[in-house]
């Protein structure tokens, strides 16, 4: 089970910096592996907290983004993942893992409708803090599809493509490190679980950042969606059968 964790920890941070909705692979093959859903979702956050800081490193050190543009989404970002894991402990584990399977689906419906557009021409940006807070505490309570909305925001708010990338990848970094500290007061973290799909997290997310520049962002849409779709049918199956 550790080679196929770290296989897919690798796929969601490569295709979730790139496109976004990483999460969305993950969780369903997490549930589909028996898994519980809270030590699920611990595991995505501390697998989140290398792959995103180390991929928001390298284009920081790239200049596609200044730490200064960063230091106003720490806050937001900290209250709101530790905000969302609070709320997600009050959650009964199976009521909250049909709640994943919905939150899968809206995540999945949002992607197909909308669809990742590229970045307007704006050049005064003005930092969406409300929506961004709320993100975030969707990100600590569940968090597949996070990023998708977050590049949304930025994007339709006139950023460029791999500044949007290097702002969610910070954004992603802070909210689910504030989850994690939850999750790992509460008791779910489960180290066995948590640290290859960590390892693969990391090698799919310097390889994602690497290639932004090269990969088309349909076609990373594209392919996420179909994998997403094969795996809510297979955890909407185990649910209903």
């Amino acid at each position: 089970m550790e080679v196929l964790l770290f296989f897919t920890g690798m796929i969601v941070a490569f295709v979730g910096t790139l496109a976004g909705s990483g999460g969305l692979i993950g969780m369903p093959m997490m549930l589909l592996l028996g898994i519980p859903v809270h030590t699920s979702i611990a595991t995505a956050k501390f697998s989140n907290i290398f792959s995103s800081s180390s991929s928001f490193v390298y284009l920081l050190k790239d200049r596609k983004v200044t730490f200064r543009e960063c230091l106003p989404i720490i806050p937001l970002a900290a209250a709101g993942g530790m905000i969302g894991s609070y709320l997600s402990d009050q959650i009964n584990p199976s009521v909250l893992e049909w709640m994943a399977f919905f939150f899968l689906l809206f995540a999945l419906l949002l992607s197909l409708l909308k669809g990742i557009k590229p970045a307007g021409k704006k050049e005064v940006y003005t930092l969406p803090v409300g929506k961004l807070f709320l993100i975030s505490a969707y990100d600590g309570l569940f968090g597949p599809g996070q990023a998708t909305l977050i590049m949304y925001t930025h994007l339709m708010h006139g950023l460029t493509y791999l500044k949007t990338v290097a702002l969610t990848r910070f954004q992603t970094f802070v909210s689910c490190l504030g989850a994690f500290i939850m999750y790992f007061i509460n008791g779910h973290v489960d180290w066995v679980t948590a640290i290859p799909f960590a390892l693969g997290a990391l090698v799919g997310a310097q390889l994602s950042v690497r290639l932004a520049a090269k990969v088309s962002i349909k076609q990373a849409g594209k392919l996420l969606n179909i994998i997403t779709f094969i795996l809510i049918i297979q955890v909407g199956l185990r649910l209903f059968l």
